[in-house]
C-alpha cells in the first residue's frame, strides 16, 4: 500500500473507534437497516410483505456480498441500485421489496445522520473526559501563584488552576453547543425524491397519514425521535454546517489551550509530556519541542477551515437538490471528525501528562513581584505618615530604573532595596519582605476554581460518570 495516497488522519491521527464509524462498513450495514426497517414499517401500515421476507432480509443484514456490488456498480455505475441488487441475490424471496418507493437518498442522507450522530456521540464522550482531567488539573494546582499574562506581558497574578479553568470554560462553551445540536439531530425519513412523499402516497392508496406514520416509525426503529418535517431530496445541507460548527468550536478551545502549552514550554514552567526515547530534533539533541501541542494547533487550522465546505454546499444547492454536494461531504464530513477525534486524544493525553515546575514558576513570579507589590508597599507608607502622591511618583522613578537594570545591565530585580534605601517610604527591608507573599496577590483565584468545579463542571462529570475513564493513546 505504500504505493498510494493514504490518509495522514487514518493512518496517524484519528481512533479505531471513529474511523470505523465513516468506514464503507458502518455505512451499508446500515443501509441494511434501513431498508429493514422501511420494509418492517410498510408491512405494518398494510402493504402485502411478508414476515418471510423480513425474517430473510434479516438474516443477511451483516454479511453483505462486497463483490457482487462492486462488480454490479462497474456496469450500472450507481452505488445504491448496486447494493439493492446484491442484497437481492442474498434474499430471493425479499427482492422485489427492497427499497420499495424510496429513493437513493432515502438511505444515503439517512446514514449520513445517523452517523453524523454516533460520531457527535464519540465526541461528545471524549470532550467530557478532556474535561475531566482538565478539572482534576485545576483542582490540584489551585493555589499554585503564577504570573498572569495580558499582551504576554506580567501582569497581575493568578494561580496555575485558575488559568487551567479558562481552558475548561471554553470546552463547557463548546459541550454546550454540542448538545444542542446532537439533541437537535432528525433523521430524512422516507421522503421521495422531491420531498413530497409522492411515491409513499401512490403505495398507501392515498393515505396522508399513514404517509406521516411512516416517517415516524422509520425514525423510531432506528433510535431518532422524529424526522425533519419538509425536505427537498435531501436533508437540508445546512444541518452539515451546524455539525461542524460544532467541530470547529472544539477545534478553537484546543488551539488556544496549545498555544498556552507551547508559551508555558518555553518559559519551562509547565511541560506537555515527553517520552523516555522521544527525539525533540533531528539536529539537536536537547531539544524538547511540544509536538503534541502543535499538532493540536495543526489539526485545528484543518478543522476550522474545513466548516466552509459544507457552508459552500449548503448555500449553493438548487431547489430540491443537485449533486455538487456529494464529493465534498465525502470528504468535508468524515475528515472534520476524524481531525477532531485526534485533537481530544491528544488533548486528553497532553493534560494527562502535563508536568509542572513549581520552583520555575515561583523564580519567574518574584522577579516580578515586586513591581506588582507597589501598591500595597505605597498604602503601608501612607499609614507610616507619607503622602500618597509623592510616593506614587518616586516609586514609579524608582520602578523605572529597576527595570533599566533588569533589562539593559541584565541584573536582578532590586526595585525592593531601591524603596528601602528612599528615606521617603520609611519602611525597612524586613518590613518590604512581608510585603512578598505570593498569594496576598491572586485575589479570589483559589476559590473561583473551586467554585467554578463545585457548581459548574461537577455537575457535567457527575451525570456523565458512565462514560469517564478514557485513556488516549498517540500514534505517532
Amino acid at each position: 500500500m505504500n504505493d498510494r495516497y493514504q490518509s495522514p488522519l487514518s493512518e496517524r491521527y484519528a481512533s479505531k473507534e471513529m474511523q470505523y464509524i465513516f468506514s464503507p462498513d458502518k455505512k451499508f450495514r446500515t443501509w441494511r437497516k434501513l431498508w429493514i426497517a422501511l420494509a418492517e414499517t410498510e408491512k405494518e401500515l398494510g402493504l402485502p410483505i411478508t414476515q418471510e421476507q423480513i425474517d430473510e432480509l434479516k438474516e443477511h443484514q451483516d454479511d453483505i456480498n462486497y463483490e457482487a456490488a462492486k462488480e454490479r456498480e462497474r456496469l450500472v455505475r450507481h452505488d445504491v441500485m448496486s447494493h439493492v441488487y446484491a442484497y437481492g441475490l442474498q434474499c430471493p424471496k425479499a427482492k422485489g421489496i427492497i427499497h420499495l418507493g424510496a429513493t437513493s437518498c432515502y438511505v444515503g442522507d439517512n446514514t449520513d445522520l445517523i452517523l453524523m450522530t454516533e460520531a457527535l456521540r464519540l465526541v461528545r464522550r471524549k470532550l467530557i473526559n478532556v474535561m475531566a482531567e482538565l478539572a482534576a488539573f485545576a483542582r490540584k494546582w489551585k493555589d499554585q501563584p503564577t504570573l498572569a499574562f495580558t499582551h504576554f506581558q506580567p501582569a497581575q497574578p493568578t494561580t496555575v488552576g485558575k488559568r487551567a479553568t479558562l481552558w475548561l470554560q471554553d470546552l463547557c462553551l463548546d459541550l454546550e453547543d454540542l448538545d444542542h445540536v446532537l439533541n437537535s439531530m432528525k433523521l430524512l425519513g422516507s421522503k421521495g425524491t422531491t420531498g413530497t412523499q409522492a411515491s409513499f402516497l401512490e403505495l398507501f392508496d392515498g393515505d396522508h397519514e399513514k404517509c406521516r406514520l411512516a416517517d415516524q416509525r422509520i425514525a423510531e426503529k432506528m433510535g431518532f425521535s422524529q424526522c425533519y418535517p419538509v425536505s427537498g431530496q435531501t436533508y437540508s445541507r445546512k444541518i452539515d454546517t451546524r455539525v461542524l460548527n460544532v467541530l470547529a468550536g472544539i477545534a478553537q478551545s484546543a488551539h488556544k489551550f496549545s498555544n498556552d502549552i507551547r508559551l508555558l514550554q518555553h518559559l519551562k514552567e509547565i511541560e506537555e509530556p515527553f517520552e523516555k526515547n522521544q527525539i525533540g530534533s533531528s539536529a539537536m539533541a536537547y531539544k524538547r519541542n511540544p509536538m503534541r501541542s502543535e499538532r493540536i494547533a495543526s489539526l485545528s487550522n484543518y478543522v476550522m477551515a474545513d466548516v466552509m465546505n459544507p457552508m459552500l454546499v449548503a448555500s449553493t444547492q438548487w431547489f430540491e437538490r443537485t449533486l455538487d454536494d456529494s464529493a465534498n461531504k465525502r470528504l468535508s464530513v468524515p475528515e472534520g471528525f476524524l481531525a477532531v477525534d485526534g485533537i481530544l486524544d491528544l488533548y486528553l493525553n497532553v493534560v494527562d501528562g502535563l508536568v509542572v515546575y513549581p520552583k520555575v514558576i515561583e523564580k519567574h513570579f518574584m522577579a516580578e513581584l515586586p513591581f506588582m507589590a507597589t501598591e500595597n508597599i505605597m498604602m503601608d507608607a501612607v499609614k507610616a505618615g507619607g503622602d500618597r502622591q509623592e510616593l506614587h511618583e518616586r516609586i514609579r522613578q524608582l520602578s523605572m530604573e529597576a527595570g533599566r537594570s533588569v533589562k539593559e545591565k541584565g541584573l536582578d530585580n532590586n526595585l525592593l532595596e531601591l524603596i528601602a534605601a528612599d528615606p521617603a517610604f520609611g519602611l525597612t527591608m524586613e518590613e518590604l519582605q512581608k510585603t512578598m507573599e505570593p498569594m496576598r496577590y491572586v485575589g479570589r483565584a483559589p476559590r473561583q476554581v473551586e467554585e467554578f468545579l463545585e457548581e459548574v463542571v461537577g455537575p457535567i462529570l457527575d451525570a456523565n460518570r458512565e462514560v469517564l475513564g478514557m485513556k488516549a493513546e498517540i500514534n505517532v
